[in-house]
């Protein structure tokens, strides 16, 4: 299985200004571990969008509910590289993640009275996707198997960007960075490159 990306990612975090400013001057970024975040455990990136990094961060701003603490929203922009890639636009991630939902699947039949975990029907709480990547991780950690530096994924979401389109208008890229040794510089993104 070829896995190693070759190559640069621009790539935009959107966050709390106060955050955003630590990571600018040198400070760490820190997994996100909810349950049900999309592409498993990870630090969380938009590939080449920085305007959609930004209304993440508004969105978050504007309902606290969801569990970051963003007051002033702003985006930050990094310089990846995707090293051993989980990357799901791939045909063999099908084959990666349908085994670790198998095992994942049997792990909850062995310990009748848990459901196994579901996403919610908007997608918006991917539990389900969640749980399999991380088994994907475990999988990997359990067989001496080369550990995935990246998980990569694409999202169709939003409405159609006009009627019989068949895209969305808030379709995306999103990269989740288990291994930080992948983000090699951050940078402030320009007002200009938000239009």
């Amino acid at each position: 299985m070829h896995d190693l990306h070759h190559g640069l990612v621009l790539a935009y975090h959107g966050c709390d200004a106060k955050v955003g400013e630590s990571l600018l001057s040198g400070g760490r970024f820190k997994a996100s571990e909810n349950a049900y975040d999309w592409l498993g455990h990870g630090i969380y990136f938009w590939e080449q969008d920085p305007r959609r990094g930004l209304e993440f961060a508004e969105l978050l701003a504007k309902h606290p509910s969801r569990g970051a603490k963003v007051k002033t929203p702003m985006v930050i922009g990094a310089v990846l590289t995707l090293g051993r890639c989980l990357d799901l636009t791939r045909r063999n991630a099908s084959a990666i993640t349908r085994e670790a939902f198998d095992a994942l699947n049997e792990l909850f039949e062995e310990h009748k009275g848990a459901p196994m975990p579901s996403n919610s029907d908007d997608l918006l709480r991917r539990y389900l996707d969640c749980a399999v990547i991380n088994m994907v991780h475990r999988m990997r950690d359990e067989q001496d198997l080369p550990a995935f530096d990246t998980v990569r994924g694409i999202f169709e979401e939003g409405e159609p960007a006009y009627p019989g389109a068949g895209f969305r208008d808030h379709t995306h890229i999103q990269i989740a960075v288990r291994n930080t040794g992948c983000i090699l510089g951050v940078f402030r993104v320009p007002d200009s490159a938000l239009e």
